[in-house]
Formats: C-alpha cells, structure tokens, sequence
C-alpha cells in the first residue's frame, strides 16, 4: 500500500511528491548554474575576434598559399595577426546582445572588404561556452 497524504479534498502519493521535490532542485540547480555561466559581452568579443582570427587565417591564407605561393601566406598570417585588435573593435561595435539571463544570443555583422564576403552571425551563449548556429553570407 502507497503512503498517502489526505489534505482536505487532495489526496497525494508521498512517491509522487518526492519525485516533484527533487526534480524542482534540480532544476533550481540547473538555473542557478546557467545564470551564473551565463558568458558576457567581453567574453564574447575575445572569442568572436579569435574565431574570426582563426577562420580568415585557415580560409584565406591557405588560399593565398595556393594562388600565389607559401611567402604570401606568411604575409597573411602576420597581416591578420596585426589586424586582430581591430577584428575585436568591430565585433565589439557590431554586435548586439538579447541577455536571457540564463543564457544569451548574440548578432554580430563582421564587415570584411571586397573581394571577401561579409557575414551576419548568430551564436548561442551559456555555461561559459559559445555555439555559432547560423552564419550567412550578406
């Protein structure tokens, strides 16, 4: 036999109320740990200029390599190095934050000039993580 808690005309499974009491720390856990993980804006800025960094060193220095030989790639890995102080300016100036407290979205538009393609970003940010989950070509 279940054991049961009668309180005026609601009738509860002791089983039942455990299982909601634990389940509602968990999640209470869980909220608390991602709204105090809940990554900010300078975090951001660092790993959207290092990503970005990255990206143009992996894309196009290795296609310069290809078109016009290895000396040039160099010169395009320290042109971007250089550079990457003001990648980090323009993502700080493009981006907009929607702070969820438990987590946040991030929009950054990275101006690059022609002949390379200008991009719009959407990346999701929580537990001291970010996750880019769209990037169009604009």
């Amino acid at each position: 036999m279940a054991h049961r808690l009668k309180l005026g005309k609601f009738d509860f499974d002791y089983m039942a109320l455990k299982n909601i009491g634990i389940a509602g720390i968990v999640a209470i856990g869980a909220g608390a740990i991602a709204l105090f993980t809940n990554p900010g804006e300078q975090e951001y800025q660092k790993y959207a200029a290092l990503t970005l960094r990255t990206k143009i060193k992996d894309k196009i220095c290795t296609k310069v390599s290809q078109d016009l030989g290895v000396w040039l790639e160099g010169q395009c890995h320290i042109l971007v190095t250089t550079a990457s102080p003001y990648l980090a300016e323009i993502v700080a100036r493009q981006t907009e934050r929607d702070n969820f407290f438990l987590f946040s979205i991030y929009q950054t538009n990275v101006p690059l000039p022609d002949p390379l393609s200008s991009y719009h970003l959407k990346t999701f940010g929580a537990f001291n993580n970010f996750y880019i989950y769209q990037a169009q070509k604009q």
